[in-house]
């Protein structure tokens, strides 16, 4: 499959959507999710569709994550991304349940890219508001979100001086997971806390110089310290690393 008829798998996937026909749906794009395919044309299929009304999804994207392949995972997300400009917290409620019924670190980071990730760059303070709860939420992966997504902004902000302020919330907003347990979350809150770090270093810096005298796995302080200058590491830790 090349990207072209990804694109026409997508169109089609919408048309029959539009149809009311779930049972079609769901089997057009069993041959390419049976098989290793790359995330760029999984992510074609799904973002095709565009908007669309959730009582014509929800049937659809329920039987899809049941058979929980790796690929299906792609596709919901992709399509859940293409409703969040018409209904965001639709978009994060499918998002959270998908992510805590696949139950494994890919889906998680799946999901993170392709929804709460893109939703804090597309509408800051709505997706800012949807995505709080989801620093204690009870399911493990749904936590490990969080991190995910504000990896995926900072990745996006490449360090615009415009967007320290959102930077800034965004560190706070990760500061009750800075004492994170469970190994899962800390890879996922780490990875945000890092990549804030390479392109805010001096906000990241002075943040985790107030976060170190609470209790914290070493793991989470080693990740959030990975891109930052020798003489903030050391500022930080009080030794040279």
């Amino acid at each position: 499959m090349n990207l072209s008829a990804a694109r026409e798998m997508g169109r089609q996937l919408s048309g029959l959507l539009e149809a009311g026909q779930v049972e079609g749906a769901v089997r057009l794009p069993a041959a390419v999710l049976a098989q290793r395919t790359s995330f760029r044309l999984l992510d074609a299929i799904g973002e095709q569709p565009g908007a669309m009304r959730w009582e014509l999804l929800d049937a659809f994207l329920t039987e899809l994550a049941g058979q929980k392949t790796m690929g299906g995972w792609v596709v919901i997300a992709s399509l859940l991304r293409q409703q969040l400009p018409h209904d965001l917290p639709g978009a994060f409620e499918r998002c959270r349940l998908f992510t805590a019924l696949a139950a494994t670190w890919y889906a998680s980071d799946i999901f993170g890219e392709r929804v709460p990730g893109p939703a804090l760059v597309m509408d800051f303070q709505a997706a800012h508001s949807a995505l709080s709860p989801w620093q204690q939420d009870p399911n493990r992966w749904v936590r490990r979100m969080v991190g995910v997504a504000v990896h995926y902004w900072a990745k996006r902000s490449r360090g615009a001086p415009a967007l320290r302020p959102q930077a800034s919330q965004l560190l706070e907003l990760l500061a009750v997971q800075f004492a994170e347990q469970e190994i899962e979350v800390i890879k996922g809150v780490g990875w945000g806390l890092k990549t804030v770090g390479r392109y805010y270093p001096d906000l990241a810096a002075d943040w985790l110089l107030q976060q170190v005298s609470r209790p914290h796995r070493a793991l989470m302080l080693r990740k959030a310290l990975t891109y930052l200058p020798a003489d903030q590491r050391k500022r930080i830790t009080g030794r040279s690393l």
